[in-house]
């Protein structure tokens, strides 16, 4: 599995636990719960950014990572 392929795997592992955590968030009463998985969801959508930074900086350096 090349560097390029993880980190692809890596980003749609985070958006997809971003995206429950905003379900959860919508789904609860509970107003503790809603902003902790609120709050949740902000730090896998920071991550989200990073390794989206990551990746790009990955297809700079290492054209053949790129995706096609």
């Amino acid at each position: 599995m090349t560097v390029g392929t993880q980190m692809q795997q890596a980003i749609a592992g985070v958006q997809s636990a971003a995206a429950t955590m905003k379900s959860f968030a919508l789904q609860t009463e509970d107003k503790a719960a809603k902003k902790d998985f609120q709050h949740l969801a902000k730090t896998f959508e920071d991550a989200l950014k990073v390794l989206e930074g990551r990746q790009s900086y990955i297809e700079k350096q290492e054209p053949q990572y790129k995706e096609q």
